[in-house]
């Protein structure tokens, strides 16, 4: 196939796959209210109890878990006491991740399991090739979603046409959380992102990067190349589901982060309306 024959193809073929997730709707109902969490990697300076009270304190309504802060082996006793704890701040548990799957078809069911005693209703996922016919399977048995995380350049959801690529064709509960801040490094336009996914977005990463390039540095939200107004008004447009999961993810200063995530609220809310 010569090079103008392939770019067609794939312009095509992009298209194609663009059209079909468009044409599906979200499980839920969209919503002009949202509600912003973080996603606790932002605090993973802090133990677990110490975050979850400055979560509260800056005023988030949603966190979403990670690994480090709660294990998918986690005990019953300790997921109900962390659900305790969390409904006692005023907050609500949005989403788990990013978590790996693979072709071990147990191993995703037992990461199924723990969401379901969380009480989650997506799990940020990373997961290999190979496990999407278990997750097809599993995302129907729990009514659990899957949310493919990208990672930026070299890894292998760079571009929203990888995840759209591989959800095609497959259970809708099987979509996107869009790392925002990774698509600024993957040279993409996250409202242009955000359009793409419409009908399979459940989870956004709200994250800022000063470049579009693969090595650069996290700043405050509005800061670097992310346009959060535009954010909300394409989540707007898209039907944004109301249980979706808005993460804000600050990477940077992991030991003091807490008046630069007061910072990205100020943003985040200012641009929710």
């Amino acid at each position: 196939m010569n090079s103008l024959n392939r770019r067609r193809f794939l312009a095509t073929t992009s298209a194609t796959i663009v059209a079909s997730s468009i044409a599906r709707s979200a499980f839920a109902a969209p919503s002009d209210k949202f509600q912003l969490g973080i996603q606790l990697y932002s605090l993973r300076g802090f133990d677990t109890d110490t975050a979850l009270k400055h979560a509260a304190e800056l005023g988030f309504s949603q966190v979403e878990f990670y690994g480090g802060m709660l294990g998918t082996d986690a005990s019953d006793e300790v997921i109900t006491a962390t659900r305790e704890k969390v409904a006692n701040l005023g907050m609500t548990i949005s989403a788990h991740g990013v978590n790996k799957f693979t072709k071990n078809a147990e191993e995703n069911r037992k990461i199924f399991e723990f969401a379901k005693k969380l009480g989650v209703k997506a799990l940020t996922a990373d997961p290999d090739p190979d496990s999407l016919d278990s997750l097809d399977d599993l995302v129907k048995e729990f009514d659990i979603r899957i949310a493919i995380h990208n990672h930026g350049p070299r890894h292998r959801y760079n571009k929203a046409m990888d995840v759209l690529q591989v959800i095609d064709g497959r259970d809708e509960r099987i979509g996107a959380c869009a790392d925002l801040g990774h698509y600024i490094r993957s040279g993409q336009q996250a409202t242009e992102v955000i359009r793409l996914f419409k009908g399979r977005l459940y989870g956004i990463h709200l994250k800022d990067f000063a470049e579009m390039k693969d090595k650069t540095e996290g700043v405050i939200l509005g800061k670097g190349h992310l346009d959060v107004k535009g954010v909300f008004d394409a989540l707007r447009m898209v039907d944004f589901p109301s249980d979706g999961a808005i993460s804000l993810e600050y990477e940077e200063n992991p030991k003091d982060p807490i008046e630069e995530i007061r910072q990205c609220v100020r943003v985040s809310k200012a641009a929710m309306g």
